[in-house]
């Protein structure tokens, strides 16, 4: 069979790659088969991501273009094919990444998911808006409204359809009358009494008549069949009276009574808005909460920092601003008189009923409150002793009009069911599969909501199904977690019911806890099922268990990887040794249990902690060892740390921060932590220009290098010119980006290397400049590896690029975008910052927020040398965590749960792993057990 044939046949059951050379990929051939569900895995910067989205989806990327209009093809010239011979049987790829949250203060997992524009409508559609004063129905009546009720009446009624006459007191009657004349009424209605307009003119005592209420009457008529002529003229005339009478229609019914119409948006004296779909929009400025204008947050005094022991009574000094004795005086009225009236000075602030919480903050008749307190600072900024004192416990605080809700006030007043929609956008995604599941609607409403609810109720399932049912629909993207971010992805993908597509998605178990992790494959199963091909970027055994294939790249990272190291099913895998991911899961390689548990001296705690769905939790943290935060998904791990501690304690060194989750106050050896380093998965810089050489301080010592070199001296040039952060020598076309961004309105932006530079960042006079027979270009094409030997004989600079090789970087380039990094990648940069300084700073808390995200077994590996390596110089780490090979290694364990959402925020356990697994209520002490047996998962 000639080649080009066979490869015809295979494309028609698999993709075909054959070839390819992107990055460290080394001619790389391989055939994935259609609608399976296959894992990639191996070593980090082995070359996944390069087969996976640099070559698989930037090919379906390509040919998508390719297929839009004239617009959009303009381009291709443009738009490289990847180095690749060719890939044949490739359907629609859509990539799901770790990188790309939406960052912006308005983007919601509600926007995100579409979930909130389909709640949007369904309130515009269906909602009934009630008074907040009678809490009744407010409606208003419509001409079809008055016709259905005039044609109640038998056949052969009289019906009068009249207006009230307006009249102000500085206008005479008569004059009113005569413009009613000449629009062509002839009769008016006074004390049921019938009268002629140009009778009343004539009459000389009209001005006595001016206190009695006129009704202008419009038309009279007989009531008749409701499809007759008759109808058309009555809605005609009752849209006159409307007209006339500014929004009030009266239809008297002869002998039987009058009636009152309006189609004004009116009860109980207050006027309410019609809801419509931007009623209910925070992106827009008519929806938008006037007071914070859609963001949900103020700049305010912060009550947490006021108060920040929430355990001191008002006599202990629980109000931190009036404990100098010049701010005492604010307080002496109620320390004086405030037991003769009730106030229990000596209870804990924390203890007190609101009441007398609301006295502290708006004062009394004896004494002031804080809210005069403050307004009394803001009125004398001008003094710099005020300025100071208030810039102390200003901060972020929730909008208190639209309690964080970002969408206008009055928009609770509608609800749909008994829950308006600021009630549903507080509660997590499970509360609310079980309130659509049970909510009745009448006929009409049914017609209307039903194709809404099915979408509404389709999106909410998706997201239960990837274990998201503790988030809230108010949540900002901004604050998820990579994983997090990804699933939500999954779910939109779910719930489009696309076929015949290529998904490819990175590490979606990251943030997941091993007993999520079985709903999450189960989601991947269903992708597959519906006829889709599954591509999964992972290193999680839970996921490569139900996969129909397995494809190992490596056999090392970098230069040392690019190769296919195997392929098949995972028990093929467990019967060879080839590659690191075999000789883990066979248990040759392993991480082992440290030979003892380092003890403590020193702790703090948080006491009271009730951020989200903490329930008033004390944690104890020791100090100087590793500690893990861990639990399920939605447990309370990141509320706890990234909301409390982190932000309390950079409120007690003294620095500015976000606002302190609720609780009563943070204690203990807090004078043994003199600094606190975050680090999170968010990028490591704002500009694409951020790279790994320049967050280390590597990059300065590289351009200081070139400049000293001859031709950089004799043409005068410094270490400036091989910046790319600053104009001098950097590419002006692209200012130093080396790509330049072309905007699609239809799809993604996409980023093409620089036509003036080629993508090498500087002018062709500063390349000319080389050192070691390289030039600036060259060495930011680097790997960390590759520049560790090439220089060797630069101490300075091998000693701030080290700490990247140690934390497992050693494969990424020096000049690698940060806007590229995947959030693991990003946090280990920062370590390797924190690692590449001379002496750290002793007494420093490391707070790691899932640091084994993108990492392989053998990466998880030197990730725990680095951190042992902070702890020995005197630090402490605190790490928020899933993997059990970390948890294992773990000095002190601290299990939230035993739940996520609303059934987790308790302390299940806290102590040693060996102690953990003792516990049965612990979902991680079970899936630990097997680690500290040494058993294979």
């Amino acid at each position: 069979m000639p080649v080009d044939h066979a490869d015809h046949i295979l494309s028609r059951s698999h993709i075909h790659i054959k070839g390819a050379r992107i990055h460290n990929l080394k001619g790389l051939s391989v055939a994935i088969p259609h609608n399976q569900l296959v894992v990639i895995t191996g070593l980090s910067g082995s070359g996944k991501s390069s087969l996976a989205f640099d070559t698989l989806f930037a090919e379906g990327q390509r040919r998508y273009v390719e297929s839009l209009s004239t617009y959009a093809r303009q381009f291709l010239g443009k738009m490289e094919k990847p180095p690749v011979d060719f890939i044949k049987g490739l359907t629609p790829a859509i990539a799901i990444e770790q990188k790309g949250q939406n960052r912006h203060p308005r983007s919601t997992v509600g926007t995100m998911t579409e979930i909130y524009e389909y709640l949007k409508l369904l309130y515009a559609r269906i909602g009934a808006t009630y008074s907040p004063i009678s809490h009744e129905q407010v409606t208003k009546d419509s001409v079809s409204d008055i016709v259905d009720y005039i044609h109640t009446h038998p056949q052969g009624t009289r019906v009068m359809i009249l207006y009230p006459l307006s009249n102000t007191p500085k206008t005479e009657l008569a004059d009113v009358l005569k413009i009613v004349l000449a629009k062509g009424f002839t009769r008016v209605m006074r004390q049921g009494e019938v009268k002629f307009i140009e009778e009343m003119l004539q009459d000389s005592a009209i001005t006595a008549q001016e206190k009695a209420p006129l009704d202008v009457i419009v038309d009279r008529c007989v009531v008749d069949k409701p499809d007759s002529d008759e109808a058309y003229r009555i809605a005609d005339s009752i849209r006159t009276a409307f007209f006339e009478g500014h929004g009030t229609c009266l239809v008297d019914v002869v002998e039987q009574g009058r009636r009152t119409f309006s189609d004004r948006f009116e009860h109980d004296g207050m006027t309410f808005e019609e809801p419509s779909v931007a009623f209910f929009s925070f992106g827009n400025p008519y929806g938008a909460c006037k007071t914070c204008e859609g963001l949900g947050q103020i700049m305010g005094v912060d009550p947490d920092k006021v108060i920040p022991d929430k355990t001191l009574s008002v006599s202990e000094g629980a109000i931190l601003p009036w404990k100098g004795a010049k701010m005492q005086s604010w307080l002496t009225p109620l320390l004086a008189n405030g037991r003769s009236w009730g106030f229990p000075l000596n209870k804990p602030y924390k203890d007190l009923q609101d009441k007398y919480k609301e006295v502290l903050w708006q004062g009394c008749k004896i004494f002031k409150g804080l809210n005069t307190f403050f307004n009394y600072l803001e009125a004398n900024v001008h003094q710099i002793q005020y300025k100071i004192l208030l810039s102390r416990y200003v901060g972020k605080t929730r909008c208190k009009d639209c309690q964080g809700t970002r969408i206008r006030k009055d928009a609770a007043y509608v609800k749909v069911g008994d829950q308006s929609i600021t009630q549903l956008l507080i509660k997590p995604i499970d509360n609310l599969v079980d309130y659509f599941d049970q909510l009745t609607l009448t006929e009409h409403q049914r017609l209307i909501a039903e194709r809404l609810l099915l979408e509404i109720r389709s999106r909410l399932s998706y997201m239960q199904q990837v274990g998201l049912g503790y988030l809230t629909l108010n949540r900002l993207t901004a604050t998820l977690s990579g994983g997090e971010h990804q699933r939500i992805k999954v779910a939109t993908a779910l719930s489009s019911t696309l076929v015949g597509t290529t998904y490819i998605l990175d590490e979606p178990t990251i943030g997941l806890h091993p007993r999520d992790t079985q709903r999450l494959t189960d989601v991947l199963f269903r992708l597959k099922q519906l006829g889709n091909t599954v591509i999964v970027v992972e290193h999680e055994e839970a996921v490569m268990k139900v996969a129909d294939q397995l494809i190992e790249i490596g056999p090392e990272a970098g230069t040392g990887g690019g190769n296919l190291v195997f392929q098949g099913t995972l028990e093929a895998l467990r019967q060879s040794d080839q590659g690191y991911t075999a000789r883990y899961l066979n248990n040759i390689d392993r991480i082992e249990l440290p030979t003892e548990r380092r003890k403590s001296a020193y702790a703090f705690r948080v006491l009271g902690a009730r951020e989200n769905n903490l329930k008033d939790i004390n944690v104890e943290i020791p100090l100087g060892v590793m500690v893990t935060i861990t639990g399920v998904s939605g447990s309370g791990k990141s509320t706890l740390v990234n909301r409390i501690i982190y932000p309390a304690l950079r409120y007690w060194l003294g620095l500015r921060g976000d606002a302190i989750g609720e609780c009563d106050k943070l204690d203990g050896d807090l004078c043994h932590i003199s600094h606190i380093e975050f680090i999170d998965q968010q990028p490591i810089g704002r500009s694409s220009r951020s790279n790994p050489a320049t967050y280390v301080k590597a990059y300065d010592m590289i351009r200081s290098l070139f400049a000293g070199q001859p031709l950089a001296q004799e043409r005068r040039y410094n270490a400036g010119d091989f910046s790319f952060n600053t104009p001098g020598g950097r590419c002006e076309a692209c200012q130093g980006e080396g790509e330049t961004k072309i905007e699609m309105q239809f799809m993604a932006d996409i980023y093409l290397p620089c036509e003036a530079c080629q993508g090498r960042r500087f002018q062709d006079q500063i390349l000319e400049v080389a050192y070691a027979g390289k030039n600036i270009a060259d060495v930011l094409a680097m790997t960390v590896d590759e520049a560790m030997e090439f220089f060797a004989r630069e101490r300075v600079i091998l000693s701030l690029l080290s700490p990247l090789q140690e934390v497992g970087l050693g494969y990424m380039q020096l000049g690698q975008s940060a806007n590229s990094l995947s959030g693991g990648e990003a946090q280990r940069v920062k370590l390797a910052s924190y690692l590449s300084k001379d002496r750290p700073d002793a007494h420093t808390l490391f707070v790691f927020d899932e640091p084994t995200t993108g990492l392989h077994m053998h990466d998880i590996s030197k990730l725990l040398h680095a951190i042992n390596a902070l702890i020995q110089a005197g630090n402490s780490v605190l790490i928020i965590e899933h993997n059990m090979e970390v948890i294992k290694c773990a000095d002190w364990v601290i299990d939230l749960g035993p739940e996520g959402g609303e059934r987790g925020g308790e302390v299940v356990f806290s102590g040693t792993p060996e102690e953990l697994v003792q516990v049965e209520k612990s979902y991680t002490g079970r899936y630990l057990r097997g680690k500290l047996r040494g058993q294979i998962m």
